[in-house]
């Protein structure tokens, strides 16, 4: 008899239902959704604006080629997009999520060099301790070495910068010259892999589950951009995790004036009610891959009416609501709920926030800021613990040396209370507990 794949440290509860904030197991117990899943639910579950938008698109057209046909709520949804997109007139080609789309972005670059007659620009620039998806090429990008171990035969073809991570960082005179260490790191790598080979520089602008919640600076952006457009390589912006408005702009990129080339979103571009993703090009990049002709790709869902049909409702409600800013000033909310609550606890390292995107780190020594072993699943055990006080929390580890550190990443949908957020950060607290964790 055929079996689900295995996925969880621990055996799964049966969801059977879903709404608001709240998720119900099949024995009716209620957890409190305090990371939207994978930090997708933005609106939180069983909206029914959304599933209505769902239902109309599927009864009138559920599938179509792009390849053959076009439909209103892909045009629709291209142009709401482009509303509050950081460029200006971007072409717009949807995917199925993440992975896809940072796939997708990686061709649309290469595509672009090639139309322009460089040849040799086929690298990638990625940042350590940064989370791009896990398909081959955006897997080459990602550094998470317990993801990519199996697989590095296949890899090779991305260049990697140091993390930019205020909470450990590795420049040595920190707090001073950590924008300088950075910049000359960008260039000292271009020059040692040569500009003509590189193609795009990936980043997050607020990282998600690696680091968690980390982020560099105005100053150091403005530099970057500058370096990498002297040098002919293209800036993508990796949004999946941070994008539709969950660090309290529409797009992070916008906390820094970074206007990239390429743009990739997914998980919150569809509150997670169906599998969406897209990646938006500038136009001036995106006509010359467009009139080159070289640009041949796409899966069967991409630029899916469906897809756009609710990526569009999204769009339609954050603005009806205003929930961008909701998050930002429901996120200042809830660090100081999550600081109240556990910020003094001596396992609690760093408690990092923008907007309704949070990242608690926990460790062994505060001062110090050691880690746990890894062998010890401290991080697990206070995911279960949680549950078990009724509140799910996302989890990631690796990010202290590769292989240690851990942290709990929160991200709440955007129509959460005051209320439900200060109880999610309470219910939080008892699972952390206390006593010290070791």
């Amino acid at each position: 008899m055929a079996r689900l794949f295995p996925n969880s440290f621990a055996a799964p509860a049966k969801i059977a239902r879903a709404d608001g904030v709240y998720l119900t197991d099949t024995t009716g117990k209620k957890y409190m959704d305090a990371s939207g899943g994978a930090i997708a639910v933005s609106l939180g579950h069983n909206d029914s604006d959304i599933i209505d938008a769902l239902d109309a698109q599927e009864r009138s057209v559920a599938y179509a080629s792009r390849s053959v046909f076009t439909s209103q709520s892909l045009e629709d949804y291209a142009a709401e997009l482009g509303t509050v997109l950081p460029m200006e007139s971007p072409y717009i080609f949807t995917v199925s999520g993440g992975s896809e789309g940072v796939e997708t972005a990686f061709k649309m670059a290469r595509a672009y060099h090639v139309a322009r007659g460089e040849d040799s620009r086929h690298k990638i620039i990625s940042r350590r301790g940064e989370y791009h998806g896990a398909t081959r090429g955006a897997l080459d990008a990602t550094d998470r070495p317990t993801y990519d171990r199996l697989y590095r035969p296949w890899l090779g073809q991305t260049a990697r910068l140091p993390a930019y991570f205020e909470y450990r960082c590795e420049v040595p005179t920190h707090p001073q010259g950590c924008d300088d260490y950075h910049v000359a790191a960008l260039e000292e790598l271009i020059a040692r892999e040569g500009a003509e080979t590189i193609a795009a520089f990936v980043f997050e602008p607020v990282t998600g589950a690696t680091t968690g919640v980390a982020c560099a600076t105005q100053s150091y952006w403005l530099r970057a951009q500058e370096i990498c457009r002297r040098n002919g390589i293209l800036l993508i912006a990796d949004e999946v995790m941070c994008g539709h408005g969950r660090t309290g702009e529409w797009f992070a990129c916008d906390h820094w004036d970074i206007r990239p080339d390429l743009l990739v979103a997914g998980k919150a571009a569809s509150s997670a009610y169906w599998p969406l993703g897209f990646v938006a090009v500038a136009e001036s990049v995106g006509r010359v891959i467009h009139e080159s002709g070289l640009f041949v790709h796409g899966f069967t869902h991409s630029q899916s009416v469906v897809g756009a049909a609710v990526g569009l409702a999204v769009l339609k409600k954050m603005k009806q609501l205003d929930l961008v800013t909701a998050s930002a000033t429901k996120g200042k909310f809830f660090a100081d709920a999550l600081t109240a609550t556990f910020g003094d606890h001596p396992n609690v390292g760093d408690i990092r926030a923008l907007g309704l995107f949070a990242a608690v780190e926990i460790v062994a020594d505060k001062e110090s800021k050691t880690p746990f072993p890894r062998s010890a699943y401290v991080v697990e055990g206070i995911q279960q613990r949680a549950l078990e006080h009724g509140v799910y929390v996302y989890t990631s580890v690796g990010m202290a040396d590769g292989t240690n550190g851990e942290i709990i990443l929160m991200g709440p949908a955007f129509i959460a209370t005051e209320e439900e957020l200060g109880e999610m950060a309470s219910r939080l607290g008892r699972a952390i507990g206390t006593e010290l964790l070791a």
